[in-house]
């Protein structure tokens, strides 16, 4: 149940038609898992927060540098040197401490990863690394787990919503984790900011209407979306899943 001031500091949403007291306390009572807390999972957590859902997990290992600040709006200056993961939970129990914290500051990897998302409700990729990309798509396919996965590079981005089961995952489109040092890094060739800001948003905003709609039709499945802010290009992709893919062909 909402009480009087949750009413009054969700009214922006609670009187969309289609969204109403019911999609609000369905934010309230759900649990989601931010995987990376760089330029994406800075404004992931951001909105997820002030979106009012219940409980955030809050998943990195690093710890901030001052080259990380172009992009990770949830990080300052004088959070060098701290972990990502307290300066999230720092700056999100000011934003809306309404909202549930767990803080997971530990290197994800295939021993711990199926106890740390058992009982999310959803799971938003946000990491930097293909490796994490695709342990999270095999681990939330095997337990069952909705999930958005993106990923940014200079002044591009592109993202995936994953309904396992149901849809194509992201090892349908990739297949294979690429070897190390065959694909660009954001930390050899750089990231503008802004692009990190809107995949971070859309990946919050697929999160949110998951949680509130279960409908897939509003969901980015079964295909990609690439955008290019530097020549504002807009793309969406088609995928079919793959009937041997070793991740979801067998759900």
């Amino acid at each position: 149940m909402l009480d009087e001031r949750e009413l009054e500091k969700y009214n922006r949403q609670i009187i969309i038609s289609n969204f109403g007291i019911q999609g609000q306390e369905k934010l309230k009572s759900s649990k989601v898992c931010v995987i990376g807390l760089g330029g994406l999972g800075s404004s992931i957590v951001y909105y997820l927060a002030t979106a009012g859902v219940g409980s955030l997990g809050l998943v990195d290992q690093d710890q901030i540098e001052l080259s990380n600040l172009n992009r990770q709006i949830l990080h300052y200056e004088e959070d060098k040197g701290k972990a990502k993961t307290l300066s999230a939970f720092e700056k999100i129990t000011k934003l809306n401490p309404d909202v549930k914290i767990v803080e997971h500051s530990v290197t994800l990897n295939s021993s711990n990863i199926e106890e740390l998302l058992a009982g999310y409700d959803f799971v938003v990729e946000a990491s930097d690394n293909f490796e994490t990309k695709f342990l999270v798509n095999d681990m939330c396919c095997k337990l069952g787990i909705p999930f958005v996965i993106g990923g940014v590079y200079q002044f591009e981005g592109q993202m995936m919503t994953v309904i396992p089961g149901k849809t194509a995952c992201y090892r349908c489109m990739f297949k294979e984790i690429p070897t190390p040092g065959s694909y660009p890094t954001t930390s050899e060739d750089g990231v503008i900011g802004t692009i990190a800001g809107f995949f971070g948003i859309i990946e919050a905003n697929e999160a949110i209407k998951y949680l509130v709609f279960r409908d897939n039709q509003k969901l980015l499945v079964n295909k990609i979306m690439y955008v290019d802010l530097q020549y504002n290009s807009y793309e969406t992709f088609q995928i079919e899943q793959d009937n041997n893919c070793k991740s979801c062909s067998q759900l």
